[in-house]
């Protein structure tokens, strides 16, 4: 079996560990500086874990090229994992950019709060890369 035929396998396995780190941040929540972000970051690992188990399933009907099925396969695992420890660390450091609700009346200094929003925008290009990737895949006529 190639690596690319084992992506779907290897996509699960990351959807469950990520899932797995999304409920152990769920028992840190209170101790989180912004604790409605740690309740966020419970939610993004718990979320992008099974975004990543629904990907997998359907894996092997995503037909792309090869280096437009890399792509789609590492901008999701770059999206979601990015996603869990740019919000855990945005709930530890307490910012609030990129996330007036779950961020207000919290900050932390301009380097950190700029750290934070270069990974939260980072994570949205790479998850509509991925997303549109593999909707372009999974249409009736896609390229083998």
């Amino acid at each position: 079996m190639t690596r690319m035929e084992d992506g779907n396998r290897r996509l699960m396995w990351h959807g469950m560990f990520l899932f797995l780190l999304g409920l152990v941040t769920g028992f840190a929540e209170q101790r989180f500086a912004n604790m409605r972000m740690g309740l966020a970051a419970h939610l993004e690992g718990v979320m992008n874990g099974t975004f990543l188990l629904a990907l997998g399933a359907v894996w092997m009907q995503v037909r792309l090229r090869p280096a437009a099925k890399a792509t789609a396969y590492w901008t999701a695992l770059y999206a979601a994992y990015v996603n869990w420890a740019a919000t855990t660390l945005a709930a530890a450091l307490g910012t609030s950019i990129l996330s007036p609700i779950t961020g207000t009346a919290h900050g932390a200094q301009p380097w950190q709060e700029n750290m934070v929003g270069f990974a939260f925008i980072t994570v949205g290009i790479a998850i509509i890369a991925c997303s549109v990737l593999v909707l372009w895949g999974l249409r009736r006529k896609a390229l083998v």
